[in-house]
């Protein structure tokens, strides 16, 4: 767990607005029998959780695709080739939805919109460095020319939500 108490807060915060101006359907399968807290999360989600992220083309057209997803601080970090299609779609329009699905045990759904944390033009986020230091160690430092291949993101959720179809079994058990 590398979030702060404050991460914790906001991230709570988050999810029970969230949830506060959803569907009676979505409140009717996510309820407080069936969902985890902010810090019960983030003891779950450690290390790499694949995403489904959705980008939109420039006609408009959505797309999906498979990305390794962090979740460090309270929000999803991930990264992609640099001229992939989804750096272009993110570069020109930021807004984007993620899921991480375990099965039917574990949903979490996010939408909001991304900033790019390495650009190669201008200035890298203030905490790059220590994102940086934290991907190097999981991937290995040599896994890519960091500078040139990748581009790395911060999801800035404004809506998310969490399903868990049995908090005890997740929360007690080892994660991948």
């Amino acid at each position: 767990m590398r979030e702060t108490p404050e991460e914790i807060k906001e991230f709570q915060a988050l999810l029970d607005a969230s949830l506060s101006r959803s569907t009676s359907y979505l409140r009717s399968i996510i309820n407080s029998e069936r969902t985890l807290t902010a810090e019960q999360l983030t003891e779950v989600l450690t290390g790499m959780c694949p995403l489904a992220l959705s980008t939109v083309t420039a006609k408009g057209e959505p797309r999906i695709s498979g990305v390794d997803g962090h979740f460090l601080h309270g929000k999803w970090h991930f990264g992609t080739a640099r001229n992939a299609a989804k750096a272009r779609h993110l570069a020109a329009r930021p807004a984007v939805s993620a899921a991480h699905m375990r099965g039917e045990e574990l949903g979490v759904f996010t939408h909001g919109t991304v900033e790019i944390l390495n650009p190669q033009d201008g200035e890298p986020a203030a905490d790059w460095p220590y994102l940086l230091a934290y991907f190097k160690d999981f991937y290995g430092e040599g896994a890519f020319d960091w500078d040139n291949d990748v581009v790395y993101y911060r999801l800035h959720p404004h809506w998310a939500t969490v399903y868990a179809s049995d908090v005890a079994k997740l929360t007690a058990a080892p994660q991948p």
